[in-house]
């Protein structure tokens, strides 16, 4: 608990309307949270104007309100504090943290950024430091977890009121790690304002996000801010940057990096970490890791794909930088089945393949597309398509790597979001149609559609990749969003499939 005043000392040209001594329980900008003690965090919206709310939070129990707009614009009933701030975002930077009393001091926090491979590679980092006896806590894509406890997150990075409340509940529950997938825009934004880093990993660069960026090299920047972050000091020792030097921006990254540098690689023999006798087949993969720790390291993995080769060595990367024993690394690694939605298997009773991954982007397309081949006995059909109000110059280039590498290409919608899923279809067709030859390629809206054309379509033994979504259960329109699950929908396909024949 904190006083008005304490927080408004945090913030230069902050002014304050009322009791300075009101003690502050919570911190909120979504009015359905609020309840006795809170401030609420007025935030004038593209839609909705947060200060609209004030009524609704102050019969909850609200005590005071964070506002950018001028004391005498903001009226509130009788007894209730209203702090102005001339930049709100800078403001909640400095209070948040200070009022959970910077949570992430109190245990080691791992972050991971890079265009593909964050998801596995927290997942698989988790692993790793629950064998060697942690408590660990994570942040992602997917869902936060705490232990084994799964919260909902809406973002990859949350923003940094809801960010410092979940590593709050993760310090108060006795997590000695935190692991979390750090993106461009929670970065760019600042949203990991008052997160003191430990280890920081660049998984890979590649073009995505430039709707906000604009520019890949500014993409590149924003990421490299993770190891401005790490390599700041701080109230802990024993900071290192993990950096994929097979990447091209690894240069960027590690000119970014002033504290130790953990490099891993497959082509660069000069890297610390290095992976060798790599075998990659339809039930996983065999590969050597070399690090001078532990010398050759033999491994039998659940998971498969070059992509995943790599993804394993980042998160090693990040146990060696903690200081975890070879043994731990080895037997989670070992264990180690799979992520939701990454290269996941479905299991149905058809004679065909059917996998639905996350891959989103032209690389992770590529990869999976390469990692399909490596295994395939016949046909590839992959079924994909772009989401709406993102970046559209990946749209063709996706179609084309699409009729590079597949043998069917059914182009379909994935969240069209306020865009014409139509016209989305037709920006990926214009890339398919410079490659596609004489292979079979169909266009339909329908994402459940294009699923179940594309099980009756298959051959035993084909593989169907079912790309961009992954493990999202819902599929977001311009007026709403509904239930979708690729998985549950693949399995229906199927089974469709085997009563028809």
């Amino acid at each position: 608990m904190k006083t008005i005043q304490e927080l408004m000392a945090l913030v230069p040209g902050a002014e304050l309307r009322g009791d300075k001594n009101t003690e502050i329980t919570s911190i909120v900008h979504d009015s359905r949270k609020a309840g006795k003690g809170t401030l609420f965090v007025c935030i004038p919206g593209v839609h909705v104007d947060g200060h609209a709310f004030i009524p609704a939070v102050v019969k909850a129990g609200a005590v005071a309100i964070l506002t950018a707009y001028s004391l005498d614009e903001v009226e509130v009933p009788e007894g209730i504090a209203v702090l102005h701030v001339p930049d709100l975002q800078s403001a909640l930077d400095a209070i948040v943290p200070f009022f959970y009393d910077y949570p992430a001091r109190h245990m080691r926090v791992v972050g991971i950024t890079g265009t593909n491979g964050k998801t596995t590679t927290t997942y698989i980092t988790r692993a790793i430091l629950r064998q060697a006896g942690h408590k660990v806590g994570l942040i992602g894509t997917i869902q936060a977890m705490i232990e084994d406890e799964a919260l909902e997150t809406h973002n990859t990075t949350p923003d940094v009121v809801e960010l410092q409340s979940m590593i709050a509940r993760m310090r108060d529950a006795g997590m000695e790690y935190l692991v979390m997938e750090v993106s461009s825009h929670a970065l760019d934004q600042n949203r990991v304002a008052g997160i003191e880093f430990d280890t920081a990993v660049f998984t890979n660069l590649t073009q995505d996000h430039l709707d906000y960026h604009k520019t890949l090299e500014n993409y590149k920047l924003a990421k490299a801010k993770l190891f401005d972050h790490v390599s700041e000091p701080g109230t802990k020792k024993g900071k290192t940057a993990v950096i994929n030097i097979d990447d091209p921006a690894s240069k960027t990254m590690l000119e970014h990096s002033h504290c130790q540098q953990l490099t891993y690689a497959i082509e660069w023999n000069t890297a610390k970490l290095r992976a060798e006798d790599i075998h990659v087949h339809a039930g996983g993969m065999e590969l050597t890791l070399v690090h001078e720790s532990f010398g050759r390291m033999p491994l039998k993995l659940h998971i498969t794909g070059i992509f995943n080769v790599y993804n394993v060595m980042s998160a090693v990367g990040a146990a060696l930088a903690e200081r975890v024993p070879a043994e731990d690394i080895k037997a989670a690694l070992e264990a180690f089945e799979c992520v939701p939605g990454r290269f996941e298997l479905v299991r149905t009773e058809a004679p065909f393949t059917m996998i639905v991954d996350y891959a989103h982007t032209p690389d992770g397309v590529q990869n999976v597309l390469e990692t399909a081949k490596k295994i395939a006995k016949k046909r590839i059909i992959a079924v994909f398509g772009c989401g709406g109000d993102r970046d559209r110059t990946k749209r063709p280039i996706m179609g084309r790597i699409g009729a590079e590498l597949a043998d069917v290409v059914i182009v379909t919608s994935d969240n069209p979001r306020t865009e014409d899923p139509a016209a989305i279809l037709d920006e990926v067709e214009a890339g398919v149609e410079e490659k596609i030859g004489s292979k079979h390629h169909e266009k339909i809206v329908d994402r459940r559609e294009a699923i179940f054309r594309a099980a009756e379509l298959a051959d035993p033994e084909d593989i169907i990749l079912i790309l961009g979504k992954g493990h999202e259960d819902y599929q977001i329109l311009a007026d709403k969003t509904i239930h979708f699950d690729d998985r549950e929908v693949a399995r229906e396909a199927a089974a469709h499939v085997l009563e028809a024949r």
